[in-house]
C-alpha cells in the first residue's frame, strides 16, 4: 500500500466512523487518569519554557486540544480526517482545527513550542514512521517538546507491529525504537510513563507516553 492510498484509507474510515468515534473518545480521556499524568507534565514544561503555539497532530474531536487549551497552552489541532476536524469545531468553536496530515504540517520550520501525538502515530506505517517523526521535528522550535502516546509492545524483539484497531489499520511500537527514531531528529528523551498491560482490559496492551525535547542549537 502507497503512502498516499493509506492516507485516503485512514481518512476515509475515520470520516465514516466520526459521529461514534467522536462519543466515545473523548469519555475514554476523561475517565483514565494516568492518560492525562504526562499531558498535564507537557503542558506545565510548555509554559516553563516560556509557551508557544503547540499542535494537537491527529487531533480527532479536538478533546486534548481542549484540555490542553484549559491549562493555558496555546493549542490547536490538526487531523486527516475533515469531519473529525468539523466536529472538533462544533464543539471548541474557540480553538482552532485544520484539516492535515501529520506527516506534512503547514507549519513554519522551528516555529512550534510543542507537538502532541496522543494515539495517532498508531495509524503510520513502519516504512513511514521515521520521516512522520522527522517532520514532527522539523516544526519545533530548539527546547521544545514532543509528547507521544501510544499501544506499545512488550519488550524489544521487535519494532513494529500490526494490530486490530476497530477503526482504521495501526500498528504498535517498541517504546525505545521510538525514541530512538526521535534522537535521530536531534530530540532527548525526557521522560516516559509505561502503563502496565493489565489496565488494558480490551487488548492487554503496555500503552506507552513519551516526552521528548528538541536539543538547543
Amino acid at each position: 500500500m502507497t503512502t498516499s492510498t493509506h492516507l485516503a484509507t485512514v481518512r476515509a474510515d475515520y470520516d465514516e466512523m466520526a459521529d461514534a468515534y467522536t462519543a466515545f473518545i473523548g469519555e475514554a480521556f476523561a475517565g483514565e487518569p494516568l492518560n492525562h499524568v504526562m499531558v498535564q507534565a507537557f503542558a506545565d514544561l510548555v509554559g516553563q519554557a516560556g509557551g508557544g503555539p503547540v499542535a494537537d497532530v491527529g487531533c480527532g474531536p479536538g478533546h486534548v486540544t481542549a484540555y490542553l487549551r484549559e491549562r493555558g497552552v496555546d493549542a490547536f489541532g490538526v487531523d486527516l480526517s475533515p469531519q473529525l476536524v468539523a466536529a472538533a469545531r462544533a464543539a471548541n468553536p474557540g480553538i482552532r482545527f485544520d484539516v492535515g496530515d501529520m506527516g506534512a504540517l503547514s507549519v513554519s520550520p522551528g516555529s512550534l513550542a510543542g507537538v502532541v501525538a496522543n494515539y495517532s502515530l498508531i495509524h503510520t506505517p513502519p516504512d513511514v514512521l521515521p520521516t512522520t517523526l522527522a517532520e514532527l521535528s522539523r516544526v519545533l522550535a530548539p527546547g521544545g517538546y514532543i509528547l507521544t502516546a501510544f499501544q506499545a509492545l512488550d519488550g524489544n524483539d521487535a519494532t513494529a507491529e500490526p494490530f486490530d484497531h476497530k477503526v482504521s489499520p495501526a500498528w504498535r511500537y517498541s517504546p525505545d525504537h521510538v525514541i530512538d527514531l526521535l534522537g535521530q531528529t536531534g530530540l532527548q528523551e525526557v521522560a516516559r510513563l509505561v502503563i502496565a498491560p493489565a489496565e488494558d482490559p480490551v487488548r492487554g496492551f503496555p500503552q506507552a507516553h513519551l516526552l521528548a525535547r528538541k536539543t538547543r542549537d
